[in-house]
């Protein structure tokens, strides 16, 4: 089976849908900006701002299970008084560390580690069709759809660390073997 990574915020109904037509074993990449922003709000503003370096340190840490440590260090710190923001730090913590696991370099970790690469165009075209009083039909909306899309392009960069997008295909095709080794085992 062709293995994919999946780049998602912490959306149950997105890792249920991946589950249910990729598989299970497919790995998958939390947003860590959107974990950050979610432990955020439940901590008064200091507080937001030293949890928000504790996990952006440990976002940057080769080693993914002491970097787990830290982040599960915070939570215990956290849990006496604001039990909902260890929640959050606890909650999908091993797939904030997708990425690492597959052992991609750090330029290429920093850009798949983040839904950006798609929420930047949608947000371009959200912006230009909320300008739109009223939709005639479906093939307006396609036509608006595709307008702003190009637009969007005209801001859009190359994904960091573009050039190693080969060691993500490799990584995907070493865990597939493993995987299926393990099925047939």
């Amino acid at each position: 089976m062709l293995r994919r990574l999946f780049i998602i915020d912490g959306s149950r109904a997105l890792r249920a849908g991946i589950d249910a037509v990729f598989g299970a074993d497919q790995p998958v990449q939390r947003c860590r900006i959107h974990k950050i922003r979610n432990v955020q709000g439940h901590l008064p503003e200091g507080k937001a701002r030293y949890a928000t370096l504790v996990l952006r340190a440990a976002f940057k840490m080769e080693d993914h299970a002491k970097a787990m440590g830290k982040i599960k260090d915070l939570a215990r710190e956290l849990e006496d008084q604001w039990p909902s923001a260890s929640g959050s730090l606890r909650e999908g913590l091993d797939e904030l560390f997708t990425v690492n696991r597959l052992g991609l370099p750090a330029s290429l970790r920093r850009s798949l580690a983040t839904t950006n690469i798609i929420e930047s165009p949608q947000a371009t075209v959200r912006r230009l069709t909320h300008k739109v009083d009223r939709w005639r039909d479906g093939k307006m909306a396609l036509r608006w759809a595709a307008a702003s899309f190009v637009e969007a392009e005209k801001s859009m960069r190359r994904v960091g660390g573009h050039a190693q997008l080969w060691m993500l295909a490799a990584a995907l095709d070493r865990q597939d073997g493993v995987a299926n080794a393990r099925k047939a085992g």
